[in-house]
């Protein structure tokens, strides 16, 4: 794509950009709330632009313009945005918000990879509980006692095991995130075997006839850990998506700008591992 093709191509977004300025720097304090959201949005892709600009047409006009439109509009858009507080506050109450939703589809295609895994797993040592030691590496399937779990003489299992989890969970979001690097391909084998070996230690309390005790003992804080991993998981989905599929841009380009997205995803899911570690220390 020439200069004159990229110019043509989002010459109406920047016009709009523009005009949303103007509009907002009337209203000022009175601009609603559905104006502001559209603001945001058109200001983040002319970010975009501009960053494509910037690597393709360095010294070219376009990108002396988009620089000072966007410059304007991150001004109006952060005025307010002073503090650290409402710096933090923005963030997870809009920028994490609409991220997360404007990548919905990639959190729920994480989620069935991860439950798609603890199905295979749970299945596989419900036929045979030594298969656990097959499924699992040797010093995750003897961290688990399910004859100890619920009884007052094991009971300092239960934190152990929780930890455990807890710690494995961590690190499976981090590495999810970072498989979108491999175009997805580690991220899709990191859901799946995550999912297997929760499906296989279900199963193996199942054995036991304790299901209840260990579901009660990972449910609290598993579902919060969890819905980190799928976060993680789609913003590692999406960026090898990205990558694979690149579209009009370069690879380079797509690589640069979604991991600063998923990055963003993945601090945001740093409360959710708080709250759960709060939640298993009770």
């Amino acid at each position: 794509m020439n200069r004159k093709q990229f110019a043509k191509q989002h010459r109406s977004d920047w016009k709009e950009l523009e005009q949303l300025i103007s509009t907002i720097q009337r209203k000022k304090n009175r601009a609603d709330g559905d104006k502001i959201h559209h603001f945001h949005r058109t200001y983040q892709k002319v970010t975009q632009h501009l960053s494509y600009s910037q690597t393709y047409f360095p010294n070219e006009d376009v990108t002396a313009y988009l620089n000072g439109l966007v410059s304007k509009a991150h001004n109006l858009l952060y005025r307010d945005q002073t503090s650290s507080l409402k710096q933090i506050h923005y963030f997870f109450s809009t920028k994490f918000v609409q991220l997360l939703f404007d990548q919905w589809k990639c959190v729920i295609i994480a989620m069935i990879l991860f439950t798609l895994g603890g199905i295979g797993g749970f299945f596989a040592v419900l036929q045979d509980e030594l298969h656990l030691y097959t499924v699992l590496p040797a010093q995750i399937a003897k961290a688990f006692d399910p004859t100890q779990v619920g009884a007052a003489e094991g009971a300092v299992n239960a934190p152990i095991m929780s930890a455990e989890i807890m710690v494995n969970n961590i690190q499976v979001a981090f590495l999810a995130f970072a498989g979108g690097i491999t175009f997805g391909i580690l991220t899709v084998y990191i859901l799946i075997y995550n999912g297997i070996i929760i499906g296989a230690i279900a199963a193996l309390f199942w054995h036991y006839g304790n299901s209840y005790e260990f579901w009660a003992f990972i449910v609290p804080h598993g579902m919060i850990e969890l819905t980190a991993i799928f976060i993680a998981g789609g913003a590692g989905l999406l960026m090898g998506y990205r990558l694979f599929v690149p579209g009009d841009y370069s690879r380079g380009y797509q690589l640069k700008e979604n991991a600063k997205r998923s990055v963003q995803l993945l601090l945001g899911t740093i409360p959710l591992f708080v709250i759960a570690g709060i939640i298993e220390a009770l």
